[in-house]
């Protein structure tokens, strides 16, 4: 009835203006002004967008319920039950909608229209809407196997593992100083003989900004740092950390890689020459491993790329140089194993195609002190030694040794009998442990439980015989021998830690009356650097001390010439000039006063104090003579 009575009212003014027109024209002197302005039937057109909203919404319904059905049938054919899940759950996480709807209710079919329409998005969506409509596509998409119960992403883990560990180590040759990096992008400085038993680092700095540091390692002089990190840039630092090089940067779309001048992706490690001061060593994601000069930043020396077994480019993980400095090996992606001659870039010396599984990235290589025998770590929980007289095969090899992270060290002991590694753990799983293994047998000797996180770095110094442990939660542990090391972190733990040095003044609330009369208003503190050095012009407030008496002595203080009880006794008692002629008469001239009023030996003594008797006095010379000579003082 409304709707009518606006019709009604509508069609009423139409009229009223259509003869007000006719009015107008026939006034002065025209038919009309022009055609008619064109009329639209809102509510037809609202209902047939409607139908057609409708129409279009249960065509898509039906399409995505004979998907379904058949997604259904693959997941059983297969047995997959997450497809199976999918289709009872409705495709994309909602309730499966019928495709026969009673067109006569309104407000159901517009309900119903607004999800299709929903479902349909059009246009674009929101973020969130759109990483939760791919994911569950991701999902749905999804053919295959179960995954296996207590199964991880490796993003999980390293988001769970990586957070602020120690991922690098470095000792100086000297063993005085220790550098440590980690996923914080931070290098830390660490200096034996300065700290205390508190073990603060003195000096923290970010070389390479946003970047993790993957290694630290001081030149054979002990002079340079070499840090490696996430970026394709190895640098240079003193030992003070200030910037002395850093290596240039390769042309990225350059296809060979030995015509560019530098790295052109992330680098994985890194080393020093163990002979020559000038030369190190680096490998990267580029698939090529460089040797650099200090002397020269502008160019690598030379470049050494890794091949898989069918010819192609396959990215190095981490290399070393031997003891002697003539080999250069390096672990690659395929668990492969190639070392060259450092002369001879082309052909590899040595190879072992199968040396780890593939894929699982061997994260650290290293030579034992004689140079027979090489030690590798895998990612595949695995540690390995090979003699380099027969690298067909491995002499040893120890497994169950867990490994999350792509910098996880081995190393050999000084004395080149054990053999050291570390091993991982996932959070509240357990505690990282420090396990030693017998060169010759492989025997597991000795196993230390390091901290309730993975042990990520290890290194043995030489000649401090300490062991220094990088932990997946940001610990870096120094481990010694009381009589056997020498030195490093003997320095620091008998020092006591030294106490914060307290305010010499305290700070005094001021009441601030801006109205007050001048007499009565206080001067406004404006610097506390300005108060004290007024306080330190004040004698009182500084605790100036007094200044020496000048003349005879007054207050209880001596005079200047006997500034101090000691000069005071020299100058008036010892270097007294009086002297008696003969002491014995000084001495006896308070014999009777003694015998008489005694007060201090003579009580207690009064029953066993013997007579006492004095020494004649002396004969002349001729009496003297006539005594017997057993009487006779001897001189």
């Amino acid at each position: 009835m409304e709707q009518q009575g606006e019709d009604r009212e509508q069609s009423k003014s139409t009229s009223g203006t259509a003869g007000n027109d006719a009015d107008i024209a026939s006034v002065m002197g025209f038919s009309g002004f022009g055609k008619k302005a064109r009329t639209f039937d809102l509510d037809a057109i609202f209902e047939q967008t409607r139908r057609t909203a409708i129409e279009r919404s249960q065509k898509v319904t039906e399409q995505r319920e004979m998907k379904d059905a058949e997604k259904q049938k693959r997941a059983l054919m297969r047995g997959d039950s997450h497809a199976d899940k999918a289709s009872v759950s409705g495709g994309k996480g909602r309730p499966a909608t019928s495709s026969s709807r009673p067109q006569s209710d309104s407000s159901s079919s517009s309900s119903d229209s607004e999800d299709n329409s929903e479902d349909e998005l059009i246009g674009p969506p929101p973020p969130g809407q759109l990483s939760s409509r791919r994911a569950t596509e991701e999902n749905e998409e999804f053919v295959g196997p179960p995954l296996p119960p207590g199964y991880k992403d490796s993003d999980e883990e390293e988001e769970e593992e990586e957070e602020d560990d120690v991922s690098a180590l470095g000792l100086d040759p000297s063993g005085a100083r220790l550098v440590t990096g980690g996923y914080d992008y931070d290098v830390k400085f660490w200096d034996f003989a300065g700290m205390d038993s508190a073990l603060q680092a003195f000096r923290c700095l970010q070389p390479c900004e946003c970047h993790q540091i993957r290694s630290l390692q001081y030149s054979i002089t002990g002079d340079v740092i070499l840090v490696v990190s996430g970026n394709s840039q190895a640098k240079i630092l003193d030992r003070d950390g200030f910037q002395v090089i850093e290596c240039v940067k390769g042309d990225q779309y350059i296809v060979d890689m030995a015509n560019t001048k530098g790295h052109t992706a992330m680098l994985n490690s890194g080393c020093w020459h163990p002979k020559i001061k000038e030369e190190f060593l680096t490998c990267s994601n580029d698939g090529t491993v460089r040797t650099w000069d200090v002397t020269n930043e502008k160019k690598h020396k030379n470049v050494f790329k890794p091949r898989s077994m069918q010819g192609k480019r396959v990215i190095p993980t981490c290399c070393t140089y031997s003891r002697d400095g003539k080999l250069i090996a390096a672990g690659c992606q395929d668990g492969s194993i190639q070392i060259w001659d450092r002369n001879l870039s082309v052909h590899t010396k040595f190879h072992c195609r199968q040396a780890h599984v593939p894929g699982s990235d061997p994260s650290c290589l290293t030579f034992s002190y004689d140079g027979t025998v090489l030690a590798s770590r895998g990612g595949d929980d695995t540690l390995k030694t090979w003699d380099m007289r027969n690298f067909k095969k491995p002499l040893n090899v120890a497994t169950g040794l867990s490994s999350f992270f792509p910098m996880t060290d081995c190393c050999f002991s000084p004395d080149d009998k054990l053999l050291m590694t570390g091993t991982s753990v996932k959070k509240g799983a357990g505690n990282g442990t420090l396990v030693f293994f017998d060169r010759l047998t492989f025997q597991k000797v000795y196993e230390i439980e390091v901290a309730s996180s993975s042990v990520v770095r290890c290194l043995w110094h030489p000649k401090l015989n300490q062991i220094m442990v990088g932990t997946g939660n940001g610990l870096a542990k120094v481990y010694y021998d009381p009589i056997k090391s020498q030195r490093g972190a003997k320095l620091c733990v008998v020092k006591s830690q030294r106490k914060e040095k307290q305010a010499e003044t305290l700070t005094q609330d001021y009441i601030i009356t801006p109205h007050a009369l001048p007499m009565f208003r206080e001067a406004r503190q404006r610097s506390t650097r300005k108060q004290l050095e007024k306080d330190r012009l004040d004698p009182l407030k500084s605790h100036k001390p007094e200044p020496p008496v000048s003349g005879p002595g007054r207050g209880g203080r001596v005079a200047m010439h006997g500034g101090t009880l000691s000069s005071f006794i020299v100058k008036n008692i010892a270097l007294d000039k009086t002297d008696d002629s003969n002491p014995r008469e000084a001495i006896l001239r308070h014999a009777k006063e003694a015998s008489e009023n005694p007060y201090w030996v003579a009580p207690a003594y009064t029953r066993t104090q013997p007579e006492p008797v004095f020494a004649e006095e002396e004969l002349d010379d001729e009496e003297a003579d006539k005594e017997p000579e057993w009487k006779k003082r001897k001189i």
